[in-house]
């Protein structure tokens, strides 16, 4: 069984990153969504509300996706899982130039997990979880940037 993991800090989830799911979801027989931090930046919404975010915009979606908080080093938790493949989305080079680091330094640690990386769709390549968020900081709009549940929970979170 192929096996992939898909690690973001999710921070919240975009339309961008759901695109990616979906067709990483079906190059492998199970795909992990995995919910990390990241310890360079500090979170808008707490782990457990980005996973809750991601499995109520993913439930329509196969049920070879889990999604999943984890902590740790990334390999370790993709040895858990039996997966050999970290899949990593892309907007732009710069995008690239960032993940080839760290593909690069995962390979010299881990050489039996391969990182492959999928474009996003056009339509999502501006698209950053940074600048959803401050659209709706301001009171813009996000629709068609997000799932619903994102946009409402955006709101709510802007509101006080």
């Amino acid at each position: 069984m192929k096996t992939a993991v898909y690690p973001g800090t999710f921070d919240p989830v975009t339309n961008g990153h759901i695109d990616i799911i979906e067709r990483a979801s079906k190059l492998f027989d199970r795909l992990y969504v995995l919910v990390g931090e990241n310890p360079q930046k500090e979170t808008t919404f707490t782990a457990e509300d980005r996973v809750e975010m991601l499995k109520n915009a993913l439930k329509k979606h196969s049920s070879r996706v889990s999604v999943e908080h984890f902590e740790g080093l990334l390999l370790d938790y993709a040895k858990k899982k039996r997966s050999n493949v970290i899949v990593r989305g892309l907007r732009a080079i710069s995008d690239f130039e960032y993940e080839f680091q760290r593909a690069q330094f995962n390979r010299e640690f881990a050489k039996d997990i391969e990182t492959i990386f999928i474009m996003t769709k056009d339509d999502y390549a501006f698209l950053s979880s940074s600048i959803i968020k401050e659209i709706a900081m301001f009171g813009g709009s996000v629709k068609g940037f997000v799932p619903e549940i994102v946009e409402k929970k955006l709101k709510e979170k802007f509101r006080k």
